[in-house]
């Protein structure tokens, strides 16, 4: 569905938290000349990427010139998206590369494959483009503390897809934490659950003619087209991924870590593993799995993650419970409910109750408006609610408890940096191999 421009452009300036983290929230600008408007490719577009070029074709101040993708069958549909969004078709092509070297095109919108995020927006940056950067954003933490002094060298804009940043919900229920709502927070508990099926094992099969295999592997070490990769499956795969921690776990820790007030970690442990779905397939991370990240002044998050057990928990398969010393909040994405010391509820918020500017009309779920947030800074009109700098504070832990369920080890960090201490095993996995000549640098 599109959003009615005219409905767009009238909704008012309201005023974001004043709290620190996430900037003011600004108005839609409207498109007032060819000079206002920020020029955007998106790559990276079966899915989430078509919902983004979507969302941002829809924007009054955007134009969407590109779109990118290195398997063709999708490129078509994407440009429909964004022509009957606004009004004039992108040109379709499969390397990025040329839209880095289209001085008209002011920023990239990246919801590639994980293994793509961090080179690709460096690449981006160094070409003088800002950057729209699809959650995780890294697939090692090596890649995530490259990408923040990348964006302090190059100083251009990079917001992290973490979108509950830009939702008018979770930003009054964080205003409300900080004003003492339910005391001092100390620790959050966070889940996914989803019904996931078996992948079955890959088979070496001819690339398909509709697919740049070569382009598509970009910075990852070269291997065999295999039957059970593309273009989903990935994510399961040490290789090109960073398991459901990332693909899904990233948003609630996010919201965990904002609404505790804390930076890096000082201890990841994971438990967990290839449980549900046992010796039917290659899948290589863990599918069932718990992650304990603790934080200097006796705070900590855990993440439950359940890729093929649906139960539920607070009924939702996926929410934050946040523990404070006067009470409980239960965040659901899209409401939230306090409970006093004795489990009884004292307030519930919904989206009735907060003036939401749903301009995601693709991801109603969430209510969120990240992306013309980003358009809006891009334009000088507003700051960025996740600048990656921020986002990578949340994505660290993560990372690193990978790390631990690998190596089998509980990690500790320096919490000045979150870089691991006095463990050799995790040390070695900070980083990654490349295919020569893709290594992403300064």
């Amino acid at each position: 569905m599109n959003i009615d421009r005219r409905d767009f452009l009238k909704k008012g300036t309201i005023a974001g938290l004043g709290f620190g983290l996430a900037g003011l929230r600004m108005p839609s600008v409207a498109k007032a000349s060819a000079n206002d408007t920020v020029v955007v490719a998106t790559v990276g577009i079966r899915s989430r990427g078509r919902q983004l070029t979507d969302q941002f074709a829809n924007i009054g101040n955007c134009k969407v010139k590109y779109v990118v993708d290195v398997d063709q069958r999708y490129l078509e549909r994407a440009a429909d998206v964004a022509e009957e969004a606004q009004g004039s078709r992108p040109e379709e092509i499969k390397d990025f590369r040329r839209a880095l070297d289209d001085k008209d095109v002011d920023a990239i919108v990246i919801a590639t494959p994980e293994h793509w995020h961090t080179p690709m927006a460096i690449m981006a940056l160094k070409a003088g483009k800002h950057v729209y950067l699809e959650k995780p954003g890294a697939h090692n933490p090596a890649e995530g503390e490259l990408l923040v002094a990348a964006q302090k060298k190059y100083g251009k804009l990079v917001q992290l897809g973490n979108q509950r940043r830009s939702s008018d919900i979770t930003r009054q229920m964080m205003r409300e934490i900080r004003d003492g709502l339910i005391g001092n927070v100390y620790m959050a508990k966070t889940w996914y659950a989803n019904k996931r099926g078996p992948i079955g094992f890959g088979e070496v099969i001819p690339v398909p003619d509709y697919l740049d295999w070569e382009l598509w592997q970009g910075p990852a070490p070269r291997t065999d087209y295999r039957s059970n990769v593309h273009p989903y499956n990935w994510h399961w795969f040490y290789r090109w991924g960073t398991g459901e921690t990332l693909n899904n776990g990233t948003h609630e820790v996010d919201v965990a870590r904002w609404a505790l007030g804390v930076d890096f970690p000082t201890r990841v442990a994971s438990f967990g593993g290839r449980w549900h779905h046992v010796g039917v397939d290659d899948w290589e991370f863990p599918d069932t799995q718990t992650v304990n990240i603790e934080y200097e002044e006796g705070k900590a998050i855990v993440w439950e993650g359940r890729s093929c057990n649906n139960r539920h928990i607070e009924g939702r398969g996926r929410g934050v419970r946040i523990y404070g010393t006067e009470g409980t909040i239960i965040y659901l994405t899209n409401s939230y409910e306090v409970y006093d010391q004795d489990n009884k509820s004292v307030k519930n918020v919904g989206r009735d109750d907060v003036e939401v500017d749903d301009t995601d009309t693709v991801d109603p779920g969430v209510a969120d408006y990240h992306a013309p947030n980003f358009v809006n800074s891009v334009a000088g009109k507003s700051k960025l609610n996740s600048p990656i700098d921020e986002g990578y504070k949340s994505i660290l832990p993560l990372l690193l408890s990978n790390i631990a369920q690998q190596t089998n080890t509980v990690v500790e960090c320096n919490p000045q940096n979150g870089r691991i201490v006095n463990n050799l095993r995790a040390q070695r996995l900070w980083t990654r191999e490349y295919k020569s000549g893709w290594e992403p640098t300064l």
